[in-house]
């Protein structure tokens, strides 16, 4: 029940994840008297199949992850995760401080054998109608070249059981296609990948490509993840921002702006524009899945609104059926050397 918005934004998307999956059932981890005005007056049914979890605290969103993790106990994130651990909830979905979040994670789900730390992973739409997964986001800032390996394998199973992309494409984001280019543990991922026969590696790929199409799975650190993810979101909700509201944007008037304007041109160019590029809306793919644990665990953005939180939820279902926690395990098993 955290985030920016907290129940205001997570209880109303529950209830739009228990309408649409009538097998569904819901545990809200939070404060009950918060909770609970929120869902008076509501479908019968739909109440049926959720059940409110008390905590009694929540771990704020600036709280440092060791200090949060320390003073974790009775907190909806801590008690949520438990759930998890002891069987009672396949999945958990936060929008939560994200640092403690992962630290937690870790800490009580533990690491897939295999997995020297888990990676932030995403499922982006690309201009050809098709999907990428994108890893890692932002769970490890410094990552070494056999992080960048596991990542790939990770990813490798999320585009071809998730997505449906059989023999996936999968590429290191780095400043330049050729060998020569990017940092050590980015050229010695390289070398390694390009020695699995179970891994189709196709070589480096620039964040100008990001949304092209050009492979089915982007391996990066955890900064370069981070900070291109978000720049991408930023510059496609600018762009959205100001073909639905150009009002105010400019001043000057010029024809292009006058011709804007008028109601049938607006509404034309505003229709074509969302039937091409709509689908890239970062509310259609919210919540980043923390791969590598034994669990399942779903990070949606902190501001998210209520469709997007639904988003995160439809995530966790689409682990939870996929089985991937169990699916990266065998795969880890059967590529990587014992060794490692």
């Amino acid at each position: 029940m955290g985030g920016d918005f907290g129940p205001h934004v997570t209880v109303p998307a529950a209830l739009q994840a228990l309408a649409s999956n009538p097998q569904l059932k819901l545990l809200l981890v939070g404060n009950p008297e918060t909770i609970s005005p929120l869902l008076a007056n509501q479908n019968a049914e739909l109440l049926s199949r959720l059940q409110i979890v008390p905590a009694e605290h929540v771990v704020s969103n600036d709280a440092r992850p060791s200090q949060a993790i320390r003073s974790s106990h009775g907190t909806s994130m801590r008690i949520a995760l438990d759930l998890v651990k002891s069987g009672k909830a396949r999945a958990c979905v936060s929008a939560g401080n994200t640092g403690a979040l992962m630290g937690l994670a870790k800490l009580m789900l533990k690491s897939i054998e295999g997995i020297e730390r888990p990676a932030l992973m995403t499922v982006i739409p690309n201009l050809k109608q098709q999907k990428t997964v994108v890893l890692d986001l932002g769970a490890n800032i410094n990552c070494n070249s056999r992080m960048l390996v596991q990542f790939a394998i990770m990813g490798a199973v999320m585009a071809e059981y998730v997505v449906g992309v059989a023999n996936p494409r999968v590429a290191l984001l780095n400043i330049g296609e050729e060998e020569s280019k990017g940092l050590d543990n980015i050229r010695e991922a390289a070398i390694t990948l390009r020695n699995i026969p179970t891994i189709n590696y196709i070589g480096y790929v620039e964040g100008n490509e990001l949304l092209t199409g050009k492979t089915d799975v982007l391996v990066c650190d955890g900064f370069a993840g981070n900070v291109t993810l978000k720049t991408m979101e930023g510059a496609i909700r600018v762009i959205l921002s100001l073909v639905k509201s150009p009002d105010g944007q400019q001043k000057q008037s010029s024809w292009l702006m006058k011709l804007f304007k008028m109601k049938i041109v607006k509404k034309w160019l505003l229709r074509q524009i969302t039937k091409r590029f709509g689908h890239l809306n970062p509310d259609q793919y919210n919540g980043a899945t923390l791969l590598g644990l034994r669990g399942i665990v779903i990070k949606s953005h902190g501001a998210a609104n209520e469709h997007a939180f639904k988003a995160a939820i439809d995530q966790a279902i689409q682990a939870i059926e996929k089985q991937v926690p169990d699916r990266i395990a065998a795969r880890l098993d059967a590529v990587l050397p014992k060794s490692e």
